[in-house]
């Protein structure tokens, strides 16, 4: 019998992309799949298909564990309040045991553990000591960053010919959305018994200037990087107009990729899916309108 998969954060970029291969690659049938949004309306396609669409908010606790009645496993993908994640999370984890989940899923990042330099990953780690302390079998799943990370800096870098890094030598192995969605969604279709944890990556670990001079290749744009402090990098991302608030987050963002703290390379994307992740010329070329600023 095919457990009922519950998913969070539904309409959601990463989220929406886990249903669409859950029901699509996995064949999942739309009445053993639950979508949790903050807002049922945005999913009225997947409910028109036969999905089961529920409101839940992480900051209602009591609302989250009618939202997952009925649901065997259940994944809780991150959410964006970075700062009150822990708590959010932990009520989500809370409100699943309380429904009877037999089996809990969530999207953390590489090498949360104490000592990684990124603001929020204390936050991903306290949720999977909350995930682990329940007893329940888990499925961790460690993301790495996005290619599509890349559109938050890249095309301003491309469009100056400068690109502004503290990230040293520091390696990182960017994956696409979809891979991983392709991934997760695959695992959570599995009938694995067995806690597990898997590293989401993409096939190789590139430094700054690496990307750069592949950016560069692709677009037909020369691409110069240059290396400055932590501080140097916080103060131009000021003057540039960066919110303050979001200043220090991006800046432990390169602090962890100097420290080495996001360089694995794994192979669990194609153990999952069977297909090997896609390279990130692939990224270049499909995205070469926004990254040349033609979008």
């Amino acid at each position: 019998m095919t457990a009922t998969i519950l998913v969070t954060g539904a309409s959601g970029q990463l989220g929406g992309a886990v249903l669409r291969h859950l029901l699509a690659s996995q064949g999942v049938a739309p009445d053993n799949i639950i979508a949790v949004t903050r807002d049922p309306s945005r999913l009225a396609d997947l409910a028109a298909r036969g999905v089961t669409v529920r409101a839940g908010d992480f900051n209602d606790g009591p609302g989250l564990v009618e939202a997952f009645a009925g649901a065997e496993k259940i994944l809780i993908i991150s959410g964006a309040d970075v700062g009150q994640r822990l708590a959010q999370h932990t009520a989500a984890v809370e409100a699943a045991v309380k429904a009877g989940a037999k089996r809990l899923a969530y999207t953390s990042m590489p090498n949360p553990e104490p000592g990684n330099s990124v603001i929020f990953a204390p936050e991903h780690h306290g949720t999977e000591e909350a995930i682990k302390a329940t007893g329940l079998p888990y499925t961790l799943f460690r993301n790495g960053w996005y290619q599509e990370n890349l559109l938050m800096s890249l095309p301003q870098a491309v469009a100056s010919g400068q690109w502004y890094t503290s990230a040293g030598q520091g390696r990182v192995a960017h994956a696409a959305r979809e891979d991983i969605a392709a991934a997760i969604a695959a695992a959570l279709a599995s009938e694995e018994a067995e806690s597990v944890i898997y590293t989401l990556t993409g096939p190789e670990a590139l430094t700054t200037d690496e990307i750069a001079a592949r950016a560069s290749r692709a677009l037909g744009k020369a691409l110069q990087v240059v290396h400055v402090s932590d501080d140097q990098l916080a103060g131009g991302m000021k003057a540039a107009g960066v919110p303050e608030a979001y200043v220090p987050m991006l800046v432990s963002f390169e602090t962890n990729t100097r420290e080495g703290g996001i360089d694995l390379v794994t192979d669990d994307i194609e153990k999952l899916t069977g297909v090997r992740p896609s390279a990130i010329e692939g990224f270049f070329t499909s995205h070469e309108a926004a990254l040349a600023g033609k979008a």
